[in-house]
């Protein structure tokens, strides 16, 4: 057996760079590129393209090709799902090699492009996951009495919060319970196909409110399981 070294790429010159970007255009049988589809093809990760030429837009233009739609009306709410998505596969923070097709939507020269690097676009991800969303009252419908208290009709009691969980406090209360259902302790970490839902402590129809606090990880059978009652 031969043993010989890898391919070294800190050396390729920008020519050769742009001509790998028409190859893999080509390759996919289009006329442009984006930076998602080059990672499956492409010699280089796409950031160095980011890196040497200041964006992928301009790499695509020196390259001959026509502007691609990696970069394009990407809002921060879409770039931040997609960190989440990838850090609930994952089961912990992705890392910058990790940032590509299949796993990500977007490159991790688009990060480092929105938000000058992969480190920033982590601590805006932390920032926004931690934001509350806007949670508007539930006008007009109180909270139904606990066992043995009696109803005040002068003064009915409101809700603090809607009985729907968003995507950033679910996201949360899986990173809180380490992605293991708090009742049987299954995760789809090591039993992949198990799934896992976020639901209430004490059920919203018997006055629980949709509070980090009241809030865990349940995979579906015991969450099936669980139905109205209070349990843990």
């Amino acid at each position: 057996m031969k043993f010989e070294l890898e391919e070294n790429n800190r050396g390729i010159s920008d020519e050769e760079l742009l001509a790998d970007l028409r190859r893999g255009a080509s390759e996919i049988g289009r006329d442009t590129i984006t930076a998602s589809e080059y990672a499956d093809v492409g010699k280089v990760h796409p950031s160095t393209f980011q890196r040497r030429f200041g964006s992928w837009v301009r790499a695509l233009e020196l390259a001959g090709l026509k502007p691609s739609r990696s970069k394009i009306g990407i809002t921060d709410d879409e770039l931040m799902e997609n960190i989440e998505a990838m850090w609930v596969s994952l089961g912990r923070q992705p890392r910058y090699s990790e940032v590509k097709a299949p796993a990500s939507k977007f490159s991790a020269g688009t990060y480092e492009n929105r938000f000058g690097s992969w480190r920033n676009a982590l601590a805006t991800f932390v920032e926004w996951v931690n934001s509350e969303e806007p949670s508007a009252r539930e006008d007009g419908e109180s909270s139904p009495p606990l066992h043995g208290q009696k109803l005040n009709h002068a003064v009915p009691a409101k809700r603090r919060t809607k009985r729907e969980i968003s995507d950033r406090q679910r996201f949360r209360i899986l990173v809180r319970d380490g992605f293991r259902c708090k009742s049987c302790g299954a995760s789809p970490l090591i039993q992949p196909g198990v799934e896992l839902h976020v639901d209430h402590v004490i059920p919203w129809s018997k006055g629980g409110e949709t509070v980090d606090e009241n809030l865990q990880t349940k995979c579906a059978q015991c969450n099936l399981g669980k139905g109205n009652a209070f349990h843990a």
